[in-house]
């Protein structure tokens, strides 16, 4: 296997997950009577660009092609989505003569922020299934898969971008280079791109394994995107550090020959803090399994105790993320009763490899468990806020990462 970067062979391993089904791979009834496919949840570390990565074992067509995650289900992304709008509006002067595009525009999230300002707007939403709920709320929406051919057909059509939004999508990319000759393709000489993605770093100091999964096929820090972009012509003027997903950054991105933004001091201080915590020593990544194992193990001593106490546990939401700690633990319906999703379209599924039934929060008023276990723990706050009605029977809340606790 070679680094989808830079083309050096791959031996170093990140992590171990063992194997699993694709994530958002929901099943029906019907489904669970056929086989399943599972594939090997391996992370590798390029000794060269320092990009982790997952080998590609299924196509984005397949993964995408019938999509069960909307954004619009969690009100905390919504304003975050909404406060993102405001600030570049007012940062950038963005009005009505500026074209905004947003890569994976999923439902429509955060671009209906931009139509309510009167500014002209595309979505590209390779789901079909997800960019029919955008089109139905009037937001103009392609269905198709980004990358530098996507990109000039758009520009046949007069399209081109004053600000490119990607929230989340740089991880789903398969073919990063293509994907930044589109970027850069779409881009206005004076226009800007903004890319949202976990931090790597975040995540191995958070212990984030579960944002580890077949769908996300790269994560990044900001010294190795630097290079990416460089590579390209394009350069990262700004970073801002989030608290979304665990712990994400937000970069700034120019022509190189664009010299109206100069590099903000945050490049210079987020580059050497990344170096300092050792995202440039090959022999740093090596440890993080044992990390892993170690909250796996006091998990599963957690549910074992919990059950042998004849205590009753049930699943709240029905992320991506929760299957990889499902499937890596060993979880199925002996420890979480069923998971609960505000999302109707996950409602009377079933969550791949562990079979756990995903039913809607109501249920959870008629069962009154023990615990709820926190699946989407990186919104923890706004579903204890929602869910507080638990309390009523002494319920309590555990939040599984980075390590278990319970409230």
């Amino acid at each position: 296997m070679k680094c989808r970067f830079c083309d050096n062979e791959l031996n170093d391993i990140f992590l171990s997950l063992g194997s699993s089904p694709l994530s958002n791979s929901y099943l029906t009834r019907e489904q669970l009577l056929k086989m399943e496919p599972y594939y090997p949840l391996k992370v590798y570390v390029c000794n060269k660009c320092f990009l982790v990565q997952l080998e590609e074992f299924e196509s984005p067509q397949h993964i995408f092609n019938d999509y069960a995650y909307f954004s619009s289900y969690s009100d905390t992304w919504l304003k975050h989505a909404k406060d993102y709008a405001a600030k570049m509006i007012k940062l950038f002067n963005i009005n009505n003569q500026s074209t905004v595009i947003e890569i994976a525009s999923n439902d429509g999230y955060l671009l209906q922020y931009f139509i309510q300002r009167g500014i002209p707007v595309l979505g590209i939403e390779p789901a079909a299934n997800v960019a029919k709920v955008a089109k139905e709320k009037g937001i103009p929406t392609e269905t198709v898969f980004f990358g530098l051919h996507a990109a000039k057909e758009l520009v046949k059509k007069g399209k081109y971008a004053d600000l490119i939004v990607g929230n989340n999508v740089l991880a789903h990319v398969p073919n990063l280079n293509d994907f930044i000759k589109g970027l850069k393709f779409l881009l206005k000489p004076k226009g800007i791109i903004t890319l949202e993605f976990p931090h790597l770093m975040r995540l191995i100091e958070g212990i984030q394994f579960d944002t580890i999964y077949h769908e996300h096929f790269s994560y990044f820090s900001l010294l190795t995107l630097e290079k990416v972009f460089d590579k390209y012509g394009l350069t990262v003027f700004d970073v801002e550090e989030l608290s979304t997903h665990g712990g994400s950054l937000r970069i700034y991105v120019r022509h190189q020959d664009d010299n109206t933004r100069t590099i903000t001091e945050r490049i210079y201080d987020l580059k050497d803090r990344e170096t300092k915590f050792g995202l440039m020593d090959i022999n740093f990544y090596t440890s993080f399994g044992e990390k892993v194992n170690a909250v796996k193990l006091d998990m599963l001593n957690f549910l074992i105790k919990v059950k042998k106490e004849g205590k009753s546990i049930v699943g709240y939401g029905a992320p991506a993320k929760g299957n990889t700690l499902i499937n890596y633990c060993g979880i199925k319906t002996d420890f979480l009763d069923y998971t609960v999703d505000k999302n109707p379209h996950k409602q009377g599924r079933y969550l791949p490899g562990s079979h756990i039934p995903i039913e809607s929060p109501e249920k959870i008023k008629k069962t009154k468990p023990d615990y709820v276990f926190i699946l989407p723990w990186n919104l923890k706050d706004e579903i204890m806020e929602q869910m507080n009605f638990v309390r009523d029977w002494n319920c309590k809340f555990v939040i599984p990462i980075p390590m278990l606790k319970v409230i």
